[in-house]
């Protein structure tokens, strides 16, 4: 089984931190797998600092466990909410990240995700959430 986590990282503004990946189509949440001997709070808070410079100023929230049954039969994410991140720098363009930034829950970007849109719409309009990512 693989394990990932994924972040819904909203700022002081109420607007959430989306990336786009220099591998992969599309706007996505900030994450990535859990690595051997590290907690999922710890991958998170890696991942978020990796991919968007953020850092976290409150403990992050177990949102929902999903079924990621599109990247495989085994692959499952946790996704946490955090609020009130902070980001220590913009995030320059790398080898993994072609762009990251904060945008307005009724604004995402065009090509955000069809599982991202579900995941913010999901937190914040209190829905049932579906199972798989």
């Amino acid at each position: 089984m693989t394990l990932g986590v994924r972040a819904l990282a909203f700022n002081e503004a109420g607007h959430v931190f989306l990336v786009r990946h220099t591998y992969v189509p599309g706007w996505h949440l900030p994450g990535g797998g859990i690595e051997p001997g590290e907690t999922a709070i710890e991958s998170l808070i890696r991942e978020m600092a990796e991919e968007g410079n953020l850092i976290v100023t409150e403990p992050p929230r177990l949102f929902s466990f999903y079924f990621n049954n599109r990247a495989s039969r085994r692959d499952h994410i946790a996704l946490y909410v955090v609020s009130n991140v902070m980001q220590t720098a913009p995030m320059i363009a790398n080898r993994e990240i072609a762009e990251a930034g904060f945008f307005p829950t009724h604004s995402l970007p065009e090509a955000t995700t069809p599982a991202t849109r579900r995941r913010v719409m999901e937190a914040l309009s209190g829905q049932p959430q579906d199972p798989f990512w």
